[in-house]
């Protein structure tokens, strides 16, 4: 298999960041697609590359056209993930954890309340 270059890591994280906004865990995903845990970790890692039609079916499974993996990647500026682009991450991932709807009704309607002041 070839080597994984600057693209297939930036779609590895761009898998990662929309199954994390879903509330998937990586096995989870693994099993939606049907690979094994390690091989969706190393997709997300770059580490392995995807093919055409598994990443289409990545795309099914997460809800998103194709394209989506590969947003951003002509203006990119490294790999990393800023500090706040991962606290928007955690809380997406916090947020489809709570499983009490009118808790999470409760949050939206904070947040919004809190956008609001400036």
């Amino acid at each position: 298999m070839n080597r994984a270059n600057d693209t297939d890591r930036h779609v590895g994280t761009r898998i990662r960041e929309r199954r994390i906004m879903l509330g998937l865990s990586q096995q989870q995903m693994a099993d939606l697609i049907g690979v094994t845990y390690q091989q969706a970790h190393k997709y997300e890692r770059g580490i392995n590359r995807i093919s055409a039609g598994r990443l289409f079916e990545i795309a099914q499974v997460l809800g998103v056209p194709v394209g989506f993996f590969y947003e951003g990647l002509e203006n990119r500026r490294g790999s990393d993930l800023s500090a706040r682009q991962r606290m928007c991450l955690e809380l997406a991932r916090n947020f489809t954890a709570i499983t009490n709807e009118r808790h999470q009704d409760a949050l939206s309607q904070l947040a919004r309340a809190l956008a609001a002041e400036e």
